[in-house]
This record gives structure tokens, C-alpha cells and sequence, in this order.
């Protein structure tokens, strides 16, 4: 039998740990990380299967959009890792502009429906574990 694949959480909110449990469930081996600079630390070394984060816009950031620009670039280089990004809809149009350069497979909008995050994290397991 093959090992889980690895989802690595990226949180900035505290309820969206909450889903760890639901990774878990879902057959996937979970790591938690608060900092985006030891993610993108953990991107290098081990590639995620999926990297799930917050997405947060601040004006005050000087020379980006988001909290997830560098973790997101880092993670451009293995097209086999799948990127899902939950947002709050406030932050809907720095969001779009962080996509039209970097890819994010799927933005959920919290509050995050359980159904659709299951549904939309499934098919990414049966493809990991078919490799």
C-alpha cells in the first residue's frame, strides 16, 4: 500500500483549521503550517500532493497583492500539486489579480461549504494515489 499523500495547510484563519479533520478523512497525510516562509520552506523540500491556504489582501503590503504571492510561486514549479485557496469575497478582486499571474486551481469563498470542499478535494486523492 502506497503512503498518503500530503496536503500541506497554510492558515491564516483560525476557522478554516478546522477542516484538518476533514483532510484527514479524506485519506490524506496533513501537515499544518502558520508561516508562510516555513511552507515555502516545506514546498522545496517535499512536494505537496495539495497545498490548501488563506488568502488574505492587506494595503499595506509594499511590494505584492497577498499574503500568498511567494508560497504560490514557489509552488508554480510542480504542476502536479494542486492549489486551493479559500478567500474572504471581500478580497474577491486582489484575488483575481493574484490569479491572472500565479495558478490557483480552485478559490472557495468562505464561508466554505463542507460538501464542496469534499467534492472538490476527492478526485485530486484518486489522482495522487493513481500515480
Amino acid at each position: 500500500m502506497s503512503a498518503s499523500p500530503t496536503l500541506l495547510m497554510v492558515n491564516a484563519f483560525i476557522g478554516t483549521a478546522g477542516y484538518k479533520k476533514l483532510y484527514q478523512e479524506l485519506g490524506f497525510a496533513v501537515v499544518a503550517e502558520w508561516s508562510e516562509r516555513k511552507a515555502i520552506s516545506l514546498v522545496r523540500k517535499t512536494l505537496p500532493a495539495v497545498i490548501v491556504a488563506d488568502f488574505y489582501h492587506q494595503t499595506d503590503f509594499r511590494d505584492r497583492l497577498s499574503n500568498l504571492e511567494s508560497l504560490l510561486a514557489a509552488a508554480q514549479s510542480a504542476p502536479g500539486t494542486r492549489i486551493l485557496v479559500f478567500y474572504e469575497p471581500a478580497h474577491q478582486a486582489a484575488l483575481n489579480h493574484v490569479r491572472q499571474r500565479l495558478r490557483i486551481d480552485v478559490a472557495l469563498a468562505l464561508p466554505v461549504d463542507e460538501a464542496v470542499l469534499r467534492a472538490t478535494l476527492a478526485p485530486w486523492l484518486e489522482c495522487c494515489c493513481s500515480r
